[in-house]
């Protein structure tokens, strides 16, 4: 690669963050010259229904892996569990934290009962006893997981790539040769734009949440008979707890509904009625509606040649050839895989061998 190349990250959600940072980080271990932008429309501390990264819940959940599709994101999932354990104990004003969760299934499949596809493998796994479970409760187990809170993580990485000499450009982009066309030497675009650009396999999926005040110590997720979730994830830093939470596909309303909270915080006092300390009810703090760029397949991390026209010397046919990675789709699980997509963009932007598909 071109020692003085510039690399163009189209997306600000945390997988343009951490791609960008993953990048920034390979590049001055190599010390080329170079410069990263990540360019988007919103970047941490804007509050946007489509900016998801700030809505999330933000925390790990184990799952058995059974297709290809799972066992690959699960090796992407187990770097970005490596990462916030180092960044947990060397950067604690980040807003990640270890803790307990618990997993209740009302139905579960095959794949929870026999134990298959990797699930005990996690650190601190034990199933939990019959005892242990309500009665609408067939499995359950405890495991240990991170939390994390998204506004302060956001803006913690955002400020470790501005002051290692990252540049940001707020710009609306009507396509990814646009992005490639912002700098005269741009070799990379790392599309992490969530919407893929007209991706036809891409929909987006509605999902209400509530802050509350009421402290947790751990995390609960419920997987109903009907389909439907219950959690409960704590937010570190004194950032409150997220009660959840709906997964409603294609429906594009950006109000919440009072229905829902009130459904949502009494699921949540069944499950551990522990959060409300004695307490009748929850201290709301503000109703969440966010939308999540789902994809049909999964997460699209990819490569190829993006082909621009450009004139040089006076030909006006010169063709320039840009290298064009896709890292988006994630749907939510964008913060359990993005250090592992962070690692394997910059693997794929910076290699010298011809570009090829990854994962």
């Amino acid at each position: 690669m071109d020692h003085s190349c510039q690399i163009v990250v189209v997306g600000a959600g945390i997988l343009g963050i951490t791609a960008a940072l993953e990048l920034q980080e390979t590049l001055a271990a190599s010390k080329p010259r170079g410069s990263i932008t990540i360019v988007a429309t919103e970047f941490p501390g804007d509050e946007s229904i489509n900016y998801a990264s700030p809505w999330a819940g933000a925390h790990s959940r184990i799952a058995p892996c059974t297709t290809p599709r799972q066992v690959r994101d699960r090796k992407l999932e187990q770097v970005t569990w490596d990462v916030f354990r180092a960044q947990s104990k060397t950067y604690p004003e980040a807003g990640i934290e270890f803790l307990d969760a618990f997993d209740y299934l009302e139905d579960p499949s095959e794949e929870y009962l026999k134990l298959q596809g990797g699930y005990a493998e996690t650190e601190g796994f034990q199933l939990l006893q019959e005892h242990e479970l309500q009665p609408n409760i067939k499995f359950g187990s405890k495991y240990q997981a991170w939390c994390l809170n998204p506004p302060v993580y956001c803006i913690f990485l955002l400020r470790r790539f501005i002051l290692r000499g990252g540049n940001t450009m707020r710009l609306k982009l009507t396509s990814l040769a646009e992005a490639a066309s912002l700098a005269p030497n741009v070799q990379v675009v790392v599309n992490c734009s969530g919407v893929g650009f007209g991706d036809p396999d891409v929909f987006p999926v509605r999902g209400q949440t509530c802050l509350v005040s009421n402290a947790c110590d751990r995390t609960i997720t419920q997987q109903n008979k009907d389909g439907s979730w219950t959690f409960i994830i704590p937010r570190p830093l004194e950032g409150g707890t997220i009660i959840g939470g709906t997964k409603e596909p294609n429906n594009w309303s950006a109000r919440a509904s009072l229905e829902t909270r009130n459904h949502l915080l009494t699921q949540a006092a069944k499950i551990y009625p522990a959060i409300l300390k004695g307490n009748s009810k929850f201290d709301v703090i503000r109703d969440i509606v966010g939308r999540r760029p789902e994809r049909k397949g999964g997460l699209r991390l990819s490569s190829e040649s993006l082909h621009l026209s450009a004139s040089r010397s006076g030909e006006s046919n010169h063709r320039r050839v840009v290298k064009l990675i896709h890292a988006y789709g994630a749907g939510g699980a964008g913060y359990e895989l993005c250090w592992g997509v962070a690692q394997e963009v910059a693997k794929m932007g910076l290699e010298e061998t011809p570009l090829k598909s990854s994962l």
